[in-house]
């Protein structure tokens, strides 16, 4: 079989490198701007954490840890959820680490006596890959001599490391789908160094999902390209399946896709008579895989009371199934509501969904930029990809398609949940909007989703010499950074900070 080989262009190497400096360097002083205790479960995620750091493996949802409690209690901000004007005084609290020791002291313990009674962590069943790495990071910045808000801060820069891997594998990644074109090979990791995503700046499970399923995604082209797969691919794709669904629930969809994808491969080299070379292979890819899942799954049966750990939370949050006949009738099957859903979900994948003063945190010209150009550009690649099919090396039809397949596979499953539950009074999602638009929860798709997002914007500029489209990348990475400054700026001078613990 000819194989197109990977030829590394002039100085790629060295972009590589700063482009990972630059994505570090992002998502230090972000991480370090946003006060602690976000709208996204901060504080939830936070508390999980301290748990595993001490072995402690949650068994019910309860509220915080006794040593998470005087974290939140000191470092908790209000403003995102509340604006000055609402507050005693018309302005926000001093920080309590900042009041004198009697005042603080009478401070920390009504917000301690809140914290107990009135917070139940609703995520304490979620899978344990995130907080069993980030519980070591924890004791690791406990050893260093780190205290109080400076440990906080040194959990949420536990993100450096694991973003500046997704970018690396970004490229990696890209080798294999564009092996000679340099532009699409430097616009991923690119794209996603500067990427707004706010959740990358906060304490959370969500940033485990790119960098396992991007290991996966890398594995499966593998996995395509190899006539027969050897026993050290398969063992390496079974372990990070596992750790896709060690990372986060929400991974399901790309999972679903990944075994269609596998099972193709499989019967296909069957048919070509195969059949006692690749049994071996897939045997322990599934073993791999399937320990780790059913693991989990057993735990989540015994101490949460179904296999997934989901069905308290959504009992807790106060959701429940709608009849089937009732599916039907929800909004999105408007053209109205099919946008709602579509565009809330490519905003918040691209900006996030903190709020601030309990108000998106976003420009909305912004969302609409980003979203219009995703559609524009991934549905060039849609359209090239049936009437010109000819354009495409076979190999990479293949790859495109399948990141279309995690693509789409993420859309429907979030679209399905918006259907079939009834939200009654959550405060998100609702029966005004009965929509999932998270669209940090598929995070997981990341790397194919700027695939075909890249690939679409070599498209649009392929008639441009190579120096321009470099040229017109960097000043859309600019744009991307001199928005997200813009956006926000408002939390830079904020006292609960790190900039001024």
């Amino acid at each position: 079989m000819h194989k197109t080989i990977y030829v590394p262009g002039k100085y790629e190497h060295t972009i590589i490198l700063l482009l990972c400096l630059l994505a570090a360097g992002r998502i230090f002083i972000f991480s370090a701007a946003f006060p602690f205790c976000n709208v996204v479960d901060e504080q939830a995620h936070f508390d999980l954490v301290v748990r595993y750091s001490q072995g402690d493996v949650p068994r019910s949802m309860g509220p915080p840890c006794a040593e998470a409690l005087p974290f939140l209690a000191i470092f908790d901000d209000v403003e995102y959820l509340w604006p000055p004007e609402s507050q005693p005084g018309g302005q926000i609290s001093t920080p309590t680490w900042k009041l004198p020791n009697s005042v603080a002291f009478e401070v920390l313990r009504s917000k301690e006596v809140f914290y107990k009674t009135k917070m139940i962590n609703v995520e304490a069943a979620n899978p344990p890959l995130y907080y069993a790495a980030a519980g070591v990071w924890w004791r690791l910045g406990k050893l260093l001599g780190l205290d109080g808000g400076q440990l906080i801060y040194w959990l949420r820069f536990f993100n450096i490391p694991l973003f500046v891997s997704v970018v690396w594998l970004a490229w990696l990644t890209t080798r294999i789908c564009f092996p000679i074109d340099i532009f699409i090979r430097v616009a991923v990791p690119a794209l996603i160094a500067f990427m707004p995503q706010t959740t990358f700046y906060a304490i959370n499970n969500d940033i485990f999902s790119p960098l396992t399923f991007g290991i996966v995604f890398l594995m499966l082209l593998k996995f395509e390209e190899a006539e027969i797969p050897t026993l050290s691919l398969a063992i390496v794709t079974g372990l990070g399946l596992g750790a896709v669904f060690l990372a986060k629930i929400s991974n399901l969809p790309l999972l679903f896709i990944t075994v269609i994808f596998l099972a193709v491969k499989f019967f296909a080299l069957v048919l070509k008579g195969k059949a006692r070379f690749v049994i071996k292979p897939f045997m322990l890819l599934a073993g791999c895989a399937g320990l780790q899942m059913g693991m989990w799954a057993v735990w989540c049966k015994t101490h949460f009371g179904d296999y997934t750990g989901t069905a308290l939370k959504t009992q807790l949050m106060g959701w429940t199934p709608k009849p089937f006949a009732e599916w039907f009738h929800h909004p999105i099957f408007t053209p109205a509501g099919f946008w709602t859903f579509v565009s809330g979900n490519l905003a918040t994948f691209w900006q996030g969904e903190i709020l601030w003063h309990r108000k998106p945190l976003a420009i909305p010209a912004l969302n609409w930029f980003y979203v219009l150009l995703t559609l524009v550009l991934l549905t060039m690649i849609f359209v090239a990809l049936l009437k010109h099919p000819g354009s495409f090396q076979p190999r990479q039809r293949e790859k495109l398609w399948l990141a279309f397949g995690f693509l789409t596979a993420a859309f429907g499953f979030y679209a399905l949940l918006s259907v079939k539950l009834d939200f009654h009074d959550c405060f998100y999602p609702s029966r005004e909007h009965p929509f999932f638009t998270s669209g940090r929860l598929m995070l997981g798709m990341l790397i194919p989703f700027m695939i075909l997002f890249a690939c679409g914007l070599d498209r649009a500029l392929g008639k441009l010499c190579l120096p321009v489209r470099f040229v017109l990348l960097a000043i859309l990475l600019l744009f991307m950074l001199v928005m997200e400054v813009v956006t926000d700026w408002q939390i830079f001078p904020n006292e609960y900070n790190w900039f001024h613990l």
